[in-house]
């Protein structure tokens, strides 16, 4: 996509043409190609009409109906915020009194736009001139040109006395390439900038990768790592007047939202395996929020460097599945499938941590039949690695 490309999309013919594409979207590329030539379309219209068409459609699941209108890219479609976790942000970023907020690396505007919708007039800045002509669109499809505005240019240029709040979402790719980024100092905007935004503005937040190395955490920031429906989706640093704990779990389950919090130091006592075991949520692993939950639920570990927890009796919890453990077994594959075929289990879910096992190989090799089904665990116990038998628990 270029600009000419975009251009032509957004006249009356380009209209026309992404609404003809979104009828034959998800089928057959090259019919739906050969269809809106048929129909006397440029073959370059239709073949960029028909990219929209795509790209929306996977985009219902991040931003809901909203995404029929927007105009995106495929590396900016991945990259780009949920719309529930955008809005989630948004609406606490008001609460703690932002009017005017710079969002820096607005990419195609998801946060921006949710800002927006809370009633706060953003300032986006994106470097590449296509997504930045693709954010004031998405902002002008949306009704709020009036309080979301895009420059393409530098984001470290931007002069942020304008503002009292600050959104940065890093570039973790390379442009061109679309290649991952590990060096903090090779994003853009690099990684010095962006931690020192909050000695700059008092309300700062800053959007990272949910595998964030604990030690690039700057004192005093609250750090939340977020869930949806149990994927971890992202994390996000909140400094200055924004921080509110150490360590935030968030867990977006439909329209609900639960947070767990704590130090993200703790150490959950250690014991046997119990009755009951406690899957936790990606977020709460991530935020080293383990031993709170343990405490929450009288729980203990079996391997003090294994994320499972282990309770006498079950406890409702939305930050983590809970199984029922009928065996225990120090791991061999021998007796892992003599047990399971006098169970009659023809079925597994496969869990693991702390095990270098591959679970479909070990499917493959556990030869099952029956019309049973079970949920196995390979894990550590102690150091030892262990196999248990598990069902779980409404």
């Amino acid at each position: 996509m270029d600009l000419d490309q975009l251009a032509a999309l957004r006249t009356p013919e380009g209209s026309a043409a992404l609404d003809a594409a979104a009828r034959v979207a998800g089928g057959d590329p090259l019919a739906a190609a050969a269809a809106l030539r048929s129909a006397g379309m440029p073959p370059a219209l239709a073949a960029a009409a028909l990219t929209q068409a795509e790209l929306r459609r996977r985009a219902v699941g991040k931003f809901g109906p909203a995404a029929a209108g927007m105009f995106l890219t495929r590396a900016g479609l991945e990259q780009a915020t949920r719309g529930a976790v955008a809005a989630r942000r948004a609406r606490r970023l008001r609460a703690a009194g932002v009017r005017t907020l710079a969002d820096l690396g607005c990419g195609l505007g998801a946060d921006a736009l949710a800002a927006a919708r809370a009633g706060i007039r953003v300032y986006g800045v994106e470097a590449d001139p296509v997504t930045a002509a693709m954010a004031a669109a998405n902002a002008e499809a949306a009704g709020l040109a009036e309080l979301f505005t895009v420059e393409c240019g530098d984001a470290t240029a931007f002069d942020v006395s304008r503002v009292d709040g600050v959104f940065c979402d890093p570039a973790r790719r390379k442009a061109g390439t679309g290649r991952r980024v590990f060096d903090p100092n090779a994003y853009s905007p690099p990684w010095d900038f962006v931690v020192g935004l909050a000695a700059r503005v008092p309300y700062t937040v800053v959007k990272v990768a949910p595998g964030i190395d604990h030690a690039l955490i700057p004192a005093g920031a609250e750090a939340e790592w977020v869930s949806a429906d149990g994927d971890l989706v992202e994390a996000a640093l909140w400094c200055g007047r924004l921080a509110e704990v150490p360590r935030r779990a968030t867990l977006l389950r439909g329209a609900a939202a639960h947070a767990l919090t704590g130090s993200g130091d703790a150490e959950a006592p250690v014991g046997p395996v119990r009755r009951f075991l406690y899957d936790p949520d990606p977020a709460v692993v991530r935020a080293h929020l383990v031993a709170e939950l343990a405490g929450a639920l009288d729980a203990t570990l079996a391997d003090p460097s294994i994320a499972y927890l282990y309770a006498d009796a079950p406890a409702a919890t939305p930050f983590g599945r809970c199984l029922e453990v009928t065996d225990v077994l120090p791991f061999s594959l021998k007796r892992l499938r003599a047990l399971l075929r006098d169970r009659r289990v023809g079925r597994v879910e496969i869990l693991k941590r702390g095990s270098a096992l591959e679970p479909e190989k070990l499917r493959r090799d556990l030869r099952l039949a029956g019309d049973e089904a079970a949920s196995l665990v390979l894990t550590r116990v102690a150091g030892a690695p262990t196999a248990l038998v598990c069902r779980p628990v409404g």
